[in-house]
């Protein structure tokens, strides 16, 4: 047999050796991953950390059935989550209390949308261009500070009470966050991905698609979450002042009427739904960045 063919056999040797030693590391690494919890237990854990919800309702109930003997008027003042509940039941049955929440929905997701349509290429321009948010920063900077609120009576005025004029006061209220993050998205890139992109001869239109673009995106749906949080209590304030539906405005109205039962069943949705949106916000993060975790 010749030197080759003695080198080739004995590298041939050699790779069957590595591979098999590479095929029992993988099995023997299998075996150290624990396999996945059931379903139901996963569940489980989940609902193990709701014990402090449970006992807050659980003392809200206790404190107002046992203290209307001590106060009488505590049953309007603070009625237990049961009465609220039943509050709930007669409002659905007669078929007001959907409208509300999708007439609240409506108008917050139409101005987010807007703000997030307008506040993420303008963000996203003045990070990439250092010219350009000279030029806008002053002007965006002067408008900021002004509360949402403050708006209300010209926004009255300019397009009187209906789903316009909150759809303004929320879009004015979620603009300035999507904004602000998505600049500062595109603002701080890493240098090195963006001289390596240049080194390679990229143009600043490919440079800016497949370096700056997917690198903003965790500010950008950091922005969008906050700009739909702070929305999302602009659209009560604005419904509380201006507005024919709304869960501001059955708010406003149960308060009118001495229900306070109903107040607070508008407050505990208020809370629910922007529960609700922030968690569909992270789904869609998660989705769009299946590359990013915290």
């Amino acid at each position: 047999m010749s030197r080759v063919e003695l080198n080739a056999s004995g590298t041939s040797r050699d790779l069957s050796a590595a591979a098999r030693v590479a095929e029992d590391s993988a099995a023997l690494a299998a075996t150290l991953i624990p396999p996945p919890p059931p379903a139901w237990r996963r569940v489980a854990n989940r609902l193990v950390h709701l014990w402090l919800l449970t006992l807050f309702l659980v003392v809200w109930e206790l404190v107002s059935t046992l203290g209307v003997r001590i106060n009488p008027q505590l049953d309007v003042m603070l009625p237990p989550p049961t009465a609220v509940f039943s509050a709930a039941q007669e409002l659905m049955a007669r078929g007001v209390l959907i409208t509300h929440i999708a007439d609240s929905l409506r108008r917050v997701l139409v101005a987010v949308g807007v703000g997030a349509i307008l506040g993420i290429p303008l963000g996203l321009a003045m990070g990439w261009s250092a010219g350009f948010r000279a030029s806008v920063d002053p002007l965006l900077e002067f408008i900021r500070p002004i509360p949402p609120l403050a708006w209300i009576p010209l926004s009255i005025l300019w397009f009187g009470i209906g789903d316009t004029q909150n759809e303004y006061i929320i879009f004015l209220a979620a603009f300035f966050p999507i904004v602000l993050n998505a600049m500062a998205g595109a603002r701080d890139v890493d240098t090195y991905l963006v001289r390596a992109g240049l080194s390679l001869g990229a143009r600043r239109r490919d440079l800016f698609l497949t370096v700056v673009l997917p690198a903003s995106l965790p500010n950008i749906f950091t922005g969008l979450r906050v700009g739909l949080g702070i929305g999302w209590m602009a659209l009560v304030a604005g419904e509380l002042v201006a507005a024919p539906t709304g869960l501001g405005f059955m708010i406003n109205n149960a308060r009118t009427l001495f229900r306070s039962d109903y107040i607070l069943l508008g407050m505990v949705l208020i809370g629910i739904l922007g529960l609700v949106l922030d968690f569909l916000m992270r789904q869609v993060s998660a989705i769009a960045m299946p590359w990013y975790r915290r």
